[in-house]
């Protein structure tokens, strides 16, 4: 099947969510949507990342955990580098949504033929690569495409199995 729209894409398996509290965010999924455990990585070094087209060296630390089979992403910028995170303006709720592709550059030019706008794109390693695309829709519109080496999904799987069995105890674990 030939990928012709953003839909046909990949499978959204992600809810993002920019949190300048992190701590304040990742008690709220845990308490009140019973959402968790998470699972936190601190000051994640990107090997390359632009945002709208300018180098920008972005220092995040994200909290994981799922909602069922729905990833549940926090992201807190630690640095004040332009980036999608800093520069977003829609306050709470959903930042964006994810889905792993097989081909980034394909994906990429399936998005700007749609008329969406990449604002930010980079990779953690060689294999896994991502892009942040708005698709003009309004908060929580912006769609992630990433490719996903097979050690990152299986560290994915390890959080989904927690998320299954977790009983509330040890709701942030550090990584």
């Amino acid at each position: 099947m030939q990928r012709t729209s953003i839909a046909d894409c990949g499978e959204v398996f992600q809810l993002g969510y920019v949190a300048k509290d992190l701590e304040r965010a990742m008690d709220f999924w845990t308490r009140r949507m019973g959402v968790g455990p998470f699972f936190l990585m601190e000051n994640i070094a990107f090997e390359q990342v632009a945002y709208r087209g300018k180098r920008a060296d972005i220092d995040i630390t994200v909290a994981i955990a799922y909602w069922r089979d729905m990833q549940i992403e926090l992201i807190r910028q630690n640095n004040d580098a332009p980036s999608i995170y800093s520069g977003w303006e829609g306050g709470s709720g959903v930042h964006h949504m994810c889905m792993v592709v097989e081909d980034i550059e394909a994906t990429r030019d399936i998005f700007v033929r749609a008329g969406a706008e990449i604002l930010q794109e980079g990779s953690l390693n060689a294999e896994f690569r991502f892009l942040y695309a708005d698709t003009g829709g309004g908060p929580g519109t912006i769609i992630e495409a990433i490719t996903l080496p097979e050690a990152n999904r299986a560290a994915f799987e390890h959080m989904r199995a927690a998320a299954r069995n977790w009983d509330g105890k040890d709701p942030v674990r550090k990584l």
